[in-house]
C-alpha cells in the first residue's frame, strides 16, 4: 500500500489522476457542458461563503455522524453515481464500494457503470449500496434492472431526472469518448504514457457497460456513451414515470437533478424520500446556477417534507459543512471520488474520505460546534451566502 500521508487535499489527488488516467477518461470526469461556466461555478461559489470562527467553546467529543434515509453514517457524505467509473481505474466501482463500506458511508452505482450490480454485490459480501437509475425507452429493461438492484441488496434507488437528453460536452466530442477506447494512433500514444492504467485493464475482464451488456435487447453500439444515450434515454420522462418507478421499486427513492423550487415541491409531493439539488456537475445545462446557490431556497421550501441533499463542487470538508449549514441533510461527491480513484485506486478513495472527514471535523470545531446535527446557517458570516 502506498504511503499517502503527504496527500493533504483533494487537489493533490486530481493532479496525480490527470497524470495517470488516459486523457479521454480524465476529461470525461473533469469537464462540463459548453463554456463550463456552471461547472466552474459549482466550485467557486463555495469559496464566497465565509465561516464564523468562534473561540473559548468546549469542543471536546465532536462527532460527524448523522443519518440519511434513517440510516446512520460516519459523515453526511455519499459517493455519487458516476458513469464509466471503471475506466478511471480497473474495477473502479468495486474499489469505490469497498472503500465506502470500510469508511461507513453510502456508495451509489451508476446505470452506466463498467462493473455491474452483481459485481458490486459479490465483492462487498452483499453489503447494502445505492443504485442510480436512468429512465430509458425500453421499459422492460428498466423493470429487469430494478429487479436486479433488489436482488443485489440495494437499499435505495436514486432516479436521475436531468438527463433526458445529453448536454454537449466538447471535450468528449473532441476525444471521441468510448469504453473501451478505440485503438486510434492518438489513443495508443496516450495509453503508452499510462502504464499503470494499462496493466490494470489487462488484468480485468470489466471493460464496458456491465449493467447493459448481456441484459439490454435490440440496442446499438454500446462502445459509445453518446450513441447509447441518443438511442435509449427517454426525452418523454414525466412525473407519471416517477410514480411508476416508485411503485415498481417499493423501497427508498431519491430524486436527483432538482434545481428549481417548483420541481422540488413536485418531488416532495411525489412521495420520494430525498431529493438531490444537482446540476449534474455542470455537465447538462450550462448557464444554470451552481448547486450551492440553488440549495437554500429549495431547502427552505421543502426541507420539512423531504430530505434535501446536494452535489456539485464539493472538494473539501469545509464545502460539506457549508452545504449542511445551508440545509443539505447529505452531500454527494463525484469528481472528488474519481480523482482519488484515478490516482491510487481503493487506497486513494480511502485517503480522500479521510481528508474530507478531517477537514469537516476541524472546521466544525473552529466554528464552535461539536455535533454535525447542530450545524445551521448561524456558523456562516451574514451577507456571504
Amino acid at each position: 500500500m502506498p504511503d499517502l500521508s503527504k496527500i493533504t487535499c483533494i487537489e493533490d489527488l486530481r493532479v496525480i489522476a490527470k497524470r495517470r488516467v488516459p486523457r479521454m477518461f480524465y476529461d470525461y470526469a473533469d469537464s462540463g457542458a459548453w463554456t463550463e461556466g456552471t461547472y466552474r461555478a459549482n466550485e467557486s461559489d463555495f469559496q464566497k461563503i465565509k465561516l464564523r470562527q468562534r473561540v473559548a467553546v468546549n469542543i471536546e467529543g465532536r462527532t460527524t455522524r448523522t443519518t440519511m434515509l434513517g440510516q446512520e453514517f460516519a459523515m453526511p457524505v455519499a459517493i455519487a453515481p458516476t458513469g464509466m467509473t471503471g475506466m478511471q481505474h480497473a474495477d473502479g466501482e468495486i474499489l469505490g464500494a469497498k472503500a465506502a463500506k470500510a469508511f461507513g458511508i453510502p456508495f451509489t452505482l451508476s446505470t452506466m457503470s463498467i462493473c455491474s450490480l452483481e459485481d458490486i454485490a459479490a465483492n462487498t459480501n452483499g453489503h447494502p449500496f445505492w443504485f442510480q437509475l436512468y429512465v430509458m425507452r425500453d421499459r422492460d429493461f428498466i423493470e429487469r434492472l430494478i429487479d436486479r438492484a433488489k436482488a443485489a441488496n440495494c437499499s435505495a434507488l436514486q432516479l436521475t431526472l436531468d438527463l433526458q437528453v445529453l448536454g454537449q460536452r466538447h471535450k468528449d466530442i473532441k476525444n471521441g469518448l468510448t469504453a473501451p477506447p478505440k485503438p486510434t494512433l492518438r489513443n495508443l500514444i496516450d495509453l503508452a504514457t499510462k502504464p499503470r492504467w494499462c496493466m490494470g485493464m489487462l488484468g480485468t475482464k470489466r471493460r464496458s457497460f456491465g449493467n447493459i451488456i448481456g441484459h439490454a435487447k435490440n440496442v446499438g453500439d454500446l462502445s459509445s456513451l453518446s450513441s447509447w444515450t441518443a438511442e435509449q434515454f427517454d426525452p418523454s420522462l414525466s412525473w407519471a414515470d416517477v410514480e411508476w418507478i416508485k411503485k415498481r421499486w417499493g423501497g427508498k427513492l431519491i430524486l436527483k437533478g432538482i434545481m428549481d423550487v417548483e420541481d422540488a415541491r413536485l418531488a416532495a409531493s411525489s412521495g420520494a424520500d430525498a431529493l438531490v439539488v444537482s446540476n449534474h456537475g455542470g455537465r447538462q445545462l450550462d448557464g444554470a446556477p451552481s448547486s450551492i446557490e440553488a440549495l437554500p431556497a429549495i431547502a427552505e421550501a421543502v426541507g420539512r417534507e423531504i430530505e434535501v441533499w446536494m452535489d456539485g463542487g464539493i472538494r473539501s470538508g469545509q464545502d460539506v459543512l457549508k452545504a449542511r449549514a445551508l440545509g443539505a441533510r447529505g452531500t454527494l461527491i463525484g469528481r472528488t471520488f474519481l480523482y482519488a480513484l484515478g490516482a491510487y485506486g481503493e487506497e486513494g478513495v480511502t485517503r480522500a474520505l479521510q481528508i474530507l472527514h478531517k477537514e469537516l471535523d476541524i472546521t466544525m470545531a473552529f466554528c464552535g460546534r461539536t455535533r454535525i446535527d447542530d450545524v445551521d446557517s448561524s456558523i456562516l458570516l451574514p451577507g456571504t451566502f
